[in-house]
């Protein structure tokens, strides 16, 4: 019934093996993966292009289950797995990002990949082996990629040797994850945070990659051979050649030479104005059934022939399309504290491009839980969002949830300042969200997002380790082997480019890494170029950052809460806490304050009022207060009257027995005719009896 065919490799210290022939049979290409003990099933599905389509339709989405790590989803509601969480987001971004540039750019059918967890130890992270997976059955699909791709995922020990898939802990606590995906021959995609390490570091950490991605896709081709596969015929967009010599023959090269300007919309009126010339001289062919030639193909051919012209005369002149030399920053301009109320902000501008972060400051039950299909629960006590709405670009759009380049954005700013956030370890227990507005994009947004997170942290008084700052390089080769690379690219030349490169650090060292190659067979030493080159634009962007806050703030905003820490014996946890958090509660609500009490006793009163905080305290303590004999406890409330006596709570949360021979200096008969519930009442603690339970009396004790 199954024609199953398995391959396995074995890699670092584990082994990757792949499975055909058993599931998903119907799918055009379906493979089983699994590295160690986690999981994926990976299908790709083919469909006829779309009509009219100027674009690859490739969708990858990977899918986490719950019961991939033997849990239910925590929900009171919805038992079912939704929306893909941004983790998810982000996994699906990174399988697709070094499988694109494999097809042919003119490709237009629909491929969807759907990458689906099975099985996860809960301990790695699935993303490389979503990439190897993918690959592998877009290949057996019969799909014509370029080339197989592999990936791996790269840690680093404090001594600073490398090793392959770290866990979960390892990545937090190390000082390095890194996720790189290539060819045999070239690296393609690069995903990193780093704790602060250099450019030469990362270097022979993505060396040390590339050797285990070559071993992968080796493995890839081996398996292939196994099976027999019919080739997928790729619908593809072929503007007609007719279209071509039109263009030629009527736009000049000095008509494209002359499309750049320093603004965005000085550059699109110029094309705008070049193509209505065009199809006003063409729109006799192009309203001609007959004719072969269609404004989309003329349109095409503009593009093409803009894109031309702006590679040349950064070879020629050394001049980009805004006229800045190749490795010139845009003007740059700062400010914080635009809102006084805010608990810090910061507006950071560059050319065109402009970010508004601001920064919030919580207590400790602010942080993010996480619940991962993937992963354990976790959380995270600093978080970044990032939004990118449509009049950034001047343009009209829908709002709406955020979008899968929104959250990427946002990820890599977060993960850029992650490195240098201070922590409870640090003696900074709070919880710090910080959120980016773009207000105007032209290219490197999400860098612009990291300098706005630095300028706002520092105006809030958050103690960072070290400023950063982050630049997006680009580059440029031509058919002759030649490149340049280009500092702080806008998007034209990253559209047109032949890589994204962004590269997130301190003055010298780097914590955030994100690269999208477009060529392939990019040698080490151009990359080593590009760091160089970086490094220097990141020194230049901080050093103007810094002349307007020179660091971060003595002090936080009136406006932030603050945090009164101290710590109790555990055994008390519960005495604060209450039944059913009765006590804890109460507590909160009576002073205004967010208390949080962890496992080894240490309390944080959250308030931004520091005599509700104080008095709070205060309150804390008395329930956890161990009393001396002889020690009064005026207003004690009689909570439960029994035969022999009545329970009184002399402290919030913390009652004694009163036993009815204390209850007056003559005999008691019957102690209600003493007592009542909620009686207030003077009592004296005069210790413990034989089994260690707290005596108190009244006796001799002024009563009223």
């Amino acid at each position: 019934m199954f024609d199953i065919r398995t391959h396995s490799l074995a890699l670092g210290e584990q082994t990757l093996t792949f499975e055909t022939g058993k599931m998903a049979r119907l799918a055009q290409g379906a493979v089983h993966a699994s590295y160690g003990e986690t999981h994926l099933l990976t299908t790709i599905g083919i469909a006829p292009g779309r009509e009219g389509a100027d674009f690859f339709p490739l969708s990858v989405d990977f899918m986490g289950k719950f019961y991939a790590t033997g849990r239910i989803k925590y929900s009171k509601v919805n038992k079912r797995e939704g929306k893909l969480s941004d983790d998810e987001v982000l996994m699906s971004r990174m399988i697709d990002r070094p499988l694109r540039p494999m097809f042919p750019k003119s490709t237009r059918n629909e491929v969807q990949c759907i990458v689906t967890l099975l099985q996860s130890d809960g301990l790695h992270n699935p993303g490389a082996l979503g990439i190897n997976a993918a690959s592998m059955a877009m290949l057996l699909s019969g799909l014509p990629l370029e080339s197989a791709v592999g990936a791996v995922r790269v840690g680093m020990t404090d001594s600073g040797e490398f090793f392959l898939d770290p866990t979960y802990e390892q990545s937090e606590k190390g000082k390095l994850d890194l996720l790189v995906a290539g060819t045999a021959d070239a690296i393609l995609m690069v995903e990193a945070g780093a704790d602060q390490v250099d450019s030469a570091t990362m270097l022979r950490a993505l060396q040390f990659a590339h050797g285990y991605i070559q071993q992968i896709v080796a493995f890839q081709q081996d398996f292939l051979a196994q099976h027999t596969v019919t080739p997928v015929e790729l619908t593809l967009s072929k503007p007609t050649p007719e279209a071509k010599k039109a263009v030629e023959s009527f736009v000049t090269k000095a008509d494209f030479a002359a499309l750049r300007g320093r603004t965005k919309f000085a550059i699109k009126d110029a094309i705008h104005a070049l193509e209505e010339r065009v199809l006003e001289r063409f729109a006799t062919e192009i309203d001609d059934p007959e004719n072969p030639i269609t404004k989309g193909d003329l349109l095409y051919y503009l593009d093409k022939g803009f894109a031309a012209a702006m590679r040349e005369r950064i070879f020629t002149d050394g001049k980009r399309i805004d006229d800045r030399a190749c490795d010139e920053v845009r003007p740059l301009h700062s400010e914080v504290h635009l809102l006084s109320r805010v608990h810090g902000t910061g507006l950071f501008t560059r050319g065109e491009t402009q970010a508004l972060t601001t920064v919030t400051i919580g207590g400790p039950g602010d942080k993010q839980y996480l619940d991962d299909a993937h992963r354990p629960e976790h959380h995270k006590q600093f978080f970044h969002h990032y939004n990118f709405p449509p009049y950034s670009v001047g343009e009209v759009g829908r709002l709406g949830p955020s979008k899968r380049r929104e959250i990427g954005h946002g990820a890599l700013g977060e993960r850029g300042l992650t490195a240098v956030m201070p922590t409870k370890e640090d003696n900074f227990p709070y919880t710090v969200r910080t959120t980016t507005e773009i207000l105007a994009g032209n290219g490197s947004t999400s860098m612009a997002a990291v300098c706005g997170q630095t300028l706002a942290l520092m105006d809030a008084g958050v103690p960072i380790k070290a400023p950063i700052s982050g630049v997006a390089m680009g580059l440029m080769m031509n058919s002759d082997g030649q490149y340049r690379i280009l500092t702080d690219i806008q998007s034209f030349e990253d559209f047109d480019g032949d890589m994204d490169f962004k590269v997130v650090g301190t003055k010298n060292t780097i914590t955030a890494l994100q690269m999208d190659m477009k060529v392939k067979g990019l040698p080490m030493s151009v990359l080593e170029e590009a760091f160089q080159a970086a490094e220097k634009a990141r020194a230049h962007i901080l050093e103007h950052m810094l002349s307007v806050i020179p660091g971060p703030r003595k002090e936080m905003s009136p406006y932030a809460p603050r945090i009164t820490s101290f710590y109790i014996k555990p055994e008390d946890i519960g005495a604060v806490i209450g039944k059913g958090g009765e006590t804890i509660q109460g507590l909160c609500a009576d002073y205004e304050v967010t208390i949080d009490i962890e496992d080894d006793g240490l309390v944080m009163i959250t308030s931004t009022n520091g005599e509700n905080a104080r008095k709070a305290e205060a309150a804390i303590r008395q329930i956890v207060w161990e009393p001396e004999v002889g020690d009064l406890f005026m207003g004690a409330t009689v909570k439960t009257i029994l035969e022999f006596g009545a329970f009184v709570e002399y402290a919030p949360g913390k009652d004694a027995m009163l036993h009815i021979s204390e209850i007056a200096d003559e005999r008691v008969e019957n102690v209600r005719d003493y007592l009542h519930e909620g009686q207030k009442v003077n009592v004296k603690y005069k210790g413990h009896d034989p089994k260690g339970r707290m005596r108190l009396t009244m006796k001799g004790i002024p009563q009223g």
